[in-house]
């Protein structure tokens, strides 16, 4: 694995050396065979998270056993936080779709800017926990996935949990409906999650991630929403006094490659890049799982009162939500919800 950080001439280098030296299918590195009989070659990869965030341990984890297997002659370079895009998601993703870049690794969620189609996991409580969101992404949902990605130009390699998204607030605790209502909550500008929260009668508010601890330190906000690693990297502990577990949506990351620059690589390269990709995908559901788990503990052990909503009192807050739900249904249709096992309620 390499890891590289960059300043703008040299963003600028490695946007020619990938984008030339991928694509065409006709340069020296490609034409090269070392050890093991693998053609040797630089691939570059473009992460949305932080060096510390799943999205970029998965990467990592991809390009050190690529890296293993082919005896270091197939390495790829990753880049987190969107470096080569200025830190911009939505141009990253024109990049890995332009060429700009060999492999990507985004959630669905930010992948909906290509294709809104991509996020229909995400409308509230689509999956019940982790095993069933891996049964049914593996069986029938990374089909779908293949066929709107191809379409843009995009081939699937595997899917890992991005995480289900928790609440926090600093107000009470959350066990029913009402303890809802009224709570300044801050929401990425989605449709879904601004819905959910809307139909909960919250007040949801669209803003900057990076505002958002000093929003509830001076009490603009009560809570946020967002999984456990994110909440925890973002020190929420410290400003919040209430967790409440309720699995109300659910985002896969995917790994994916510019098809062109797929295409033009070796059908062994090709193969060990697809058998390593699923490989680093299931390493990455299982670290989540358990990263969550022990980060639960240590918000218990910082005093942050954390509640698991149980199905029955789940049960209230999706009643709530279902007009909203099944808005949304009809809205991705009826192909995009079967291939998740999405239905009306």
């Amino acid at each position: 694995m390499k890891r590289k950080v960059l300043g703008i001439l040299f963003v600028s280098t490695v946007f020619m050396t990938s984008w030339c030296g991928c694509g065409n299918g006709n340069t020296k590195a490609e034409m090269q065979t070392g050890e093991k009989g693998y053609q040797k070659i630089e691939l570059v990869m473009a992460v949305n998270g932080t060096d510390i965030q799943i999205d970029t341990k998965v990467a990592d984890k991809f390009a050190e056993l690529v890296a293993e297997e082919t005896n270091g002659n197939v390495t790829i370079s990753v880049f987190p936080n969107d470096q080569l895009a200025g830190g911009n998601a939505s141009k990253g993703i024109e990049m890995i779709a332009g060429g700009g870049v060999d492999l990507a690794a985004y959630a669905t969620s930010v992948l909906s800017v290509i294709d809104r189609q991509l996020s229909v996991g995400i409308i509230p409580w689509s999956f019940a926990d982790y095993e069933e969101a891996k049964d049914v992404i593996d069986s029938t949902g990374y089909k779908y996935y293949e066929e709107r990605l191809d379409a843009k130009g995009l081939t699937y390699l595997g899917s890992f949990h991005n995480g289900f998204r928790q609440l926090s607030n600093s107000k009470h605790e959350v066990k029913r409906t009402e303890d809802v209502k009224g709570l300044k909550i801050r929401v990425p500008g989605s449709e879904i999650y601004m819905g959910v929260f809307r139909a909960l009668g919250a007040d949801p508010v669209a803003m900057s991630w990076s505002e958002v601890f000093t929003a509830i330190q001076q009490g603009t906000i009560d809570g946020q929403e967002n999984g456990i690693s994110i909440t925890a990297s973002a020190k929420m502990p410290e400003v919040q006094d209430y967790l409440t577990l309720w699995n109300y949506a659910y985002d896969s990351d995917l790994i994916i490659a510019n098809t062109k620059v797929w295409n033009s690589l070796e059908e062994k390269t090709r193969e060990v890049l697809q058998e390593k990709a699923k490989e680093a995908c299931e390493w990455g559901r299982e670290e989540v799982e358990k990263e969550e788990a022990e980060l639960l503990e240590e918000f218990r052990e910082k005093g942050m009162t954390v509640t698991e909503l149980s199905e029955e009192e789940l049960q209230p807050f999706k009643e709530e939500v279902n007009d909203f739900r099944n808005k949304m249904i009809d809205s991705y249709g009826e192909e995009a919800c079967e291939a998740f096992g999405i239905t009306k309620e």
